[in-house]
């Protein structure tokens, strides 16, 4: 006899249905299962002996083979356990047959308690689009799963529970659907630092705009104490954004079973020893790297120049795109990363060029050498460039009182409102998302502001994509004022975050 259970499977973090088709034969008894299985996969036959007998089952003395349809795509973990156990049991008439509209994933003990699974949310999304109406997923996975709308997930402890509730001799109460309660997450406040508004006013902007930040300074200036701080004072993500995140940390097996949305922005900070794997993501089984898992958050790179050339060289694409393209000899993989870069560095290696104290005692041309570690194409692609002076000692107790995050924030979660409504129909989120096209669309200039950035442009040996990054720039200072049309003070602004282009690498 054959029975087919309704499974489902992962590519990337892209969902897709997986028919667990199980056939019971005679001859010698054997435990077959194909389809491209993984060595999980295969190790799923132990598991699935061991449950059946502990959970009071009789396990079928017969040739068993099980495909994982479509066999052309290879399978991989250990969410094919209970599917494969289900279609044991319905093809050996233990259990009624399954219902058609329910799908079955999680992974065995050998008691026969289901373990939690990666990947849930994106596998649960699929399974919403392909109309299957029901999902029985491990107790674990249960929160994350009633995320997506239009199912109805039931939390599973152990085989025995979910058998009673098919036979109807015990049912299960659905998962409730989770929703976010309050949670009190303090985080680092711009009100601790002193001084340094034109650095706050910068990361002010990039906030507001989405816009990629450069900070150079000498040691102990505050780089990135400030950049750290830069969570603070970012918008709320959209339901859409929240979700796009939640499914990447889903498959990376990053969500928290208590709180399984991820509805902060991610601050990703890797040390500066990265691989370029780590960074763009791949590997054998390829999986989220840290530019993915940045995706409507912050990548923080602190100490720059110190990664490796390959490394950073992977972000260049990135940064244009929203996504990367991971290609292997298996096949190719897409991942979303549409992240905020923000990067933190000394101007030389011993961090004193420029310093007022004349404690450097590098070079020019060793100067110039640890500056070059950063190549011009990544460096075009930064929209906000910014020098971190070091405050006086004087003048640390005679500051007035710092503006808190939360001042900033209302600024720049006005400034975002006004960019959603405004792109609402472009399918993008924020000035920095703008291409050639909407940029002329959206980023008009009067004759006076267009004669301005025309001779910065000439004057300071812009490419053209530094010329669209401080029209951007430009429109986010107007958003912020809360005008509609930008001024040629806009421009102004816009034009000297370039500036250290010209003092460092010219």
């Amino acid at each position: 006899m054959m029975v087919t259970v309704r499974s489902l499977g992962l590519t990337g973090i892209t969902g897709y249905e997986v028919s667990v088709e199980c056939f019971l034969s005679g001859g010698l008894p054997g435990f077959d299962v194909v389809g491209l299985p993984d060595a999980a996969v295969k190790e799923s036959r132990e598991r699935v002996r061991a449950a059946v007998k502990n959970c009071g089952a009789k396990f079928p003395v017969s040739r068993i083979t099980v495909n994982l349809a479509p066999a052309r795509v290879r399978k991989e973990g250990t969410v094919y356990d209970l599917p494969i156990l289900l279609g044991i049991l319905a093809a050996a008439e233990e259990i009624f047959p399954l219902p058609q509209g329910a799908a079955f994933l999680g992974e065995l003990s050998l008691s026969g308690a289901l373990r939690p699974v990666t990947g849930v949310l994106p596998m649960a999304l699929t399974a919403a689009r392909l109309g299957i109406d029901t999902l029985y997923v491990p107790e674990a996975n249960a929160a994350e799963a009633t995320l997506a709308d239009g199912l109805t997930v039931y939390g599973v402890t152990d085989v025995g529970q979910l058998i009673a509730h098919l036979k109807g001799e015990q049912v299960m109460t659905p998962a409730p659907r989770w929703t976010p309660g309050h949670q009190d997450r303090p985080l680092p406040d711009f009100a601790d630092v002193m001084g340094q508004e034109n650095v706050k006013r910068a990361l002010e902007i990039a906030a507001a705009g989405g816009h990629n930040v450069l900070l150079v300074g000498s040691p102990g200036a505050g780089k990135s104490m400030l950049a750290r701080r830069l969570p603070s004072i970012l918008p709320d993500m959209t339901r859409a954004e929240a979700l796009q995140t939640t499914e990447i940390y889903s498959v990376a097996g990053m969500t928290d079973p208590r709180h399984p949305l991820v509805d902060t922005r991610p601050f990703r900070s890797p040390h500066h020893t990265a691989s370029t794997v780590s960074l763009s993501g791949g590997g054998g089984i390829p999986r989220p790297g840290e530019i993915s898992l940045a995706h409507n958050g912050v990548l923080f790179l602190d100490e720059l120049p110190e990664f490796s050339k390959a490394a950073l060289e992977t972000l260049r694409q990135p940064l244009e795109d929203g996504f990367v393209t991971i290609t292997r000899a298996s096949g190719s993989l897409t991942l979303p990363s549409r992240f905020m870069l923000v990067c933190a560095m000394n101007p030389c290696r011993c961090g004193w060029y420029g310093h007022p104290s004349g404690r450097c005692t590098c070079s020019p041309q060793q100067v110039e050498q640890y500056m070059q570690r950063i190549s011009g194409p990544l460096l075009d692609r930064i929209d906000i460039q910014i020098e971190v002076d070091a405050v006086p000692v004087q003048e640390i107790n005679q500051s007035a009182p710092a503006e808190s995050s939360a001042q900033v924030r209302a600024r720049v979660a006005q400034a975002r409102k006004r960019q959603q409504e405004r792109y609402r129909k472009e399918g993008i989120h924020c000035n920095a998302q703008l291409d050639a096209r909407l940029s002329k669309k959206y980023c008009e200039l009067d004759a006076a502001s267009t004669q301005i950035l025309h001779m910065a442009v000439e004057k300071m040996g812009m490419s053209m994509r530094a010329y669209g990054r401080v029209l951007k720039v430009a429109r986010t200072l107007a958003d912020l004022r809360g005008a509609e049309h930008i001024e040629t003070a806009d421009v102004a602004e816009a034009i000297q975050y370039r500036s250290l282009d010209g003092k460092y690498w010219r």
